[in-house]
């Protein structure tokens, strides 16, 4: 009798260890991906690879007319970040004839922005190397010059100096609310030449 029961026990234990071993070492069947979730992955995978995206695509250039006395005059691309002088030299630098002293070679460019070398002894036309204003006469804010924004009125050297200084350090105004954050530019003041103003 006892040695049945053994018997049993024996068998008993061998079938909870093969049914366990099953358990354990059965990995869960994985269900087929349906049309919906295999797009899903497929897209969510060509995303991680493609860095390309509309949020990763800079779109900080400008397309600059460089004319005059210049080696290499031509349209150029370049970073909105460029100043004047670094435009000069992609143009190969200025000519033997080239009246430097026109030129504000410090001033950041902006898309569209037309650069003229003039010759030494040439007077320049009234609009062509005036960059800081558009064909009605007012002032682009965020390309002109000090002297530019000097015609402005009730706005002075100092003012003037303050909204460069600003625009260099903040970036391009989008409103002419935004000059109000600079140092000296009040309510009354803005209305004084908001008239005068063409932002971008």
């Amino acid at each position: 009798m006892a040695e049945s029961i053994k018997k049993v026990a024996f068998l008993v234990a061998i079938c909870l260890a093969v049914v366990i071993f099953f358990i354990l070492t059965n990995e869960p069947e994985t269900e087929p991906m349906d049309a919906d979730e295999l797009y899903a992955s497929v897209n969510k995978d060509q995303s991680e690879k493609n860095p390309d995206t509309d949020e990763n695509i800079s779109s900080g250039s400008s397309i600059v007319d460089v004319k005059g006395e210049v080696k290499k005059p031509g349209v150029y691309e370049v970073s909105t970040e460029y100043r004047v002088n670094d435009v000069i030299q992609m143009a190969g630098g200025f000519t033997e004839d080239a009246d430097e002293s026109q030129i504000n070679l410090a001033q950041k460019v902006h898309d569209e922005m037309i650069i003229v070398v003039f010759k030494l002894g040439d007077e320049p036309s009234s609009e062509e190397n005036n960059t800081g204003r558009d064909s009605t006469g007012k002032v682009r804010i965020n390309y002109a010059t000090q002297e530019e924004i000097e015609t402005l009125n009730g706005v002075g050297p100092s003012k003037a100096q303050a909204i460069i200084q600003y625009r260099d350090e903040n970036g391009l105004f989008q409103s002419a609310e935004d000059l109000l954050q600079v140092s000296g530019i009040g309510e009354k003041t803005l209305e004084n030449f908001r008239d005068q103003l063409q932002i971008p």
